[in-house]
């Protein structure tokens, strides 16, 4: 009796040898089904791009397969463990079956996986460093040099740049949706707006958002029911009702979300966002720029394509960079084309060059403002050496569809400068600039901006000569600054570049005129909609305004005697007045 229970304790501690064992069949199950339901929960949370160009998923997966490691190591533990023994005991036990044992093997094999990651995330990161690729980062964006009197038309309005911020679009937004009550009460505006062109015209367009994920539950069947509109010129905002409302949308949960649909049906792709846009006729889209590593395996990220998504039906197109319909106006975001022309301006004498001496090293200034030529949107910002005074040596501009890039050699005051000034202008009034828009007056190079209050209203314009930003000019109306502005200059002889046909040199003195005379006639005609005011002089000389550009005109009668600053208007008799001054 007493040689068989010493045989069954022999017996029971051959059993529980440290390392020995393996891991049942059940445990292995069960971690399998474990991990493969956290993988495919995270995958739906996250939806990362399943694309080695990407460093997101290679984090993702080193991470993941580390949870799949520990999951595995605990399973095979509760599967091994003893009932009749402590737990301490044989977690000891267990841990040494897979760190000194037979176990040892799978846990290599385990772990393998996250220290494979790792390292493609490391040498992946080494092989497209700027260090080693410098030219290849410089090459990315091709920028053509070109002179600023031929491809920016002279300016008498502005009607084709975007001079309110999104912070104020945003404002206007919120106000339009604000005074809609079946609307408010559900939903909210995006923060996000995008600038796009509708009509060769500007405009900042957001969609409208679920206001909370109750609002998204009780409004997911009938969708999002509009979007605004807001028109960075005139600053009026409108609120475009759909038909049908719109099911995929960055504010919807579960699959409604746009992000997840489009990565979802292109689940190899690597999505830089979904941007909201309007077609010509008031159609809704997104637009999901697909980016791709141009440098080593994650370097030079750039577009490639876009996904075009339909957010009302969720039906998608992919085109490639080249295809992509005219009619889209943002593929490549501002953020990404200054990035790609720092790489061009940084690292065109090489990676060495750029850390040691900086010769010719140049970068762009901290913002960007929209301007549209041709029906396409383009970022345009300034140009400074990399050692960030407060000088520009020129401009850039490239367009946001196709990242065409246009140089322009204009030494002046940097943005940032010219806003100060302006704001210096007006101190008294404590406005705030916005960003300048670059336009061409009379042959020369000025800024344009908004002056806003607090509450973000449009208060005022500033216009700032680009040479010499000390000569600044405000008004209350587009027509009242312009004209401040060419007296400025004309006062101080600035004299403009060549037109952009003949390429003949011109003064203000040609171009900008004053007359001082008796009123012999006037009169209102309406034409397309609009009214314009029609003056004779005593001479016979003709000279007209839009009626909406000045209204103080009403006041000139017959027979009073005025001052006029006017511009001859090319190819017509008829001049066109700048400011009105009524004589005493």
């Amino acid at each position: 009796m007493a040689g068989k229970k010493e045989k069954t304790k022999k017996h029971e501690n051959k059993t529980q040898k440290p390392g020995g064992g393996k891991m049942s069949v059940g445990s292995f199950i069960a971690a399998f089904i474990i991990s493969a339901i956290w993988i495919m929960i995270s995958y739906y949370i996250n939806y990362p791009a399943i694309n080695i160009q990407s460093p997101e998923f290679w984090e993702w997966l080193t991470f993941h397969s580390v949870v799949v490691t520990i999951i595995f190591i605990i399973s095979g533990i509760i599967g091994r463990r003893d009932k009749e023994q402590k737990f301490a005991a044989e977690f000891k036990n267990n841990i040494e079956f897979f760190f000194k044992g037979k176990g040892r093997l799978q846990l290599i094999m385990l772990f393998l996986i996250p220290i494979f990651c790792v390292l493609v995330i490391i040498f992946g990161n080494i092989a497209g460093a700027p260090i080693f690729n410098a030219k290849r980062y410089a090459n990315l964006l091709k920028v053509d040099n070109r002179e600023f009197v031929d491809d920016i038309p002279e300016s008498e309005n502005v009607d084709n740049i975007a001079l309110m911020d999104t912070n104020s679009a945003r404002i206007f937004g919120d106000r339009k949706i604000g005074s809609l009550s079946d609307v408010v009460s559900q939903f909210e505006v995006e923060d996000s707006y995008t600038q796009i062109n509708i009509d060769n015209k500007p405009m900042k367009v957001a969609n409208l958002r679920y206001a909370d994920f109750f609002k998204f539950l009780s409004n997911k069947e009938a969708g999002i029911p509009g979007y605004v509109t807001v028109n960075p010129v005139d600053s009026t905002a409108k609120y475009i009702k759909l038909d049908k409302g719109m099911k995929y949308v960055p504010s919807g949960y579960f699959n409604d979300n746009i992000l997840r649909h489009v990565q979802m049906h292109n689940p190899t792709k690597i999505f830089e966002g979904c941007y909201f846009e309007v077609m010509d006729d008031g159609t809704p889209c997104y637009v999901c720029p697909v980016l791709h590593a141009r440098v080593g395996l994650f370097g030079g990220m750039d577009v490639k394509g876009a996904v075009i998504c339909d957010p009302v039906t969720g039906d998608m197109d992919y085109y490639d960079v080249a295809d992509i319909p005219t009619w889209v106006d943002r593929v490549y975001d501002g953020e990404l084309l200054t990035t790609k022309y720092n790489w061009h301006g940084i690292y065109g004498n090489g990676y060495w060059n750029s850390i040691i001496g900086q010769k010719g090293c140049v970068q762009t200034t901290n913002d960007y403002g929209y301007k549209t030529i041709e029906d396409d949107v383009w970022i345009y910002t300034g140009v400074t050496s990399v050692t960030g005074d407060a000088s520009n040596i020129g401009f850039v501009m490239i367009n946001q569809r196709t990242s065409e890039a246009r140089y322009y050699a204009i030494s002046g005051a940097e943005e940032y400068s010219a806003m100060s000034s302006a704001e210096g202008a007006v101190q008294e009034k404590n406005y705030t600039a916005s960003f300048p828009s670059l336009i061409n007056v009379d042959g020369t190079p000025a800024y344009i901006m908004v002056l806003v209050d607090n509450g973000g209203l449009v208060k005022m314009y500033a216009m700032v000569n680009v040479e010499q930003y000390n000569l600044v000019a405000t008004g209350e109306t587009q027509t009242e600054v312009f004209a401040k502005y060419r007296k400025l200059i004309k006062s101080e002889g600035i004299k403009g570049g060549k037109s952009s046909e003949d390429g003949d040199e011109q003064s203000e003195e040609e171009t900008v005129s004053d007359a001082t005379f008796i009123v012999k006639d006037i009169q209102y005609v309406t034409t397309g909609g609009e009214t314009y005011v029609y003056i004779k002089d005593d001479s016979g000389n003709v000279y007209k305004q839009p009626f909406a550009d000045d209204e103080n005109i009403i006041f000139i009668s017959t027979g009073d005697r005025i001052k006029l600053t006017y511009k001859k208007s090319e190819g017509s008799d008829i001049m066109q007045i700048i400011d009105t001054e009524v004589l005493q």
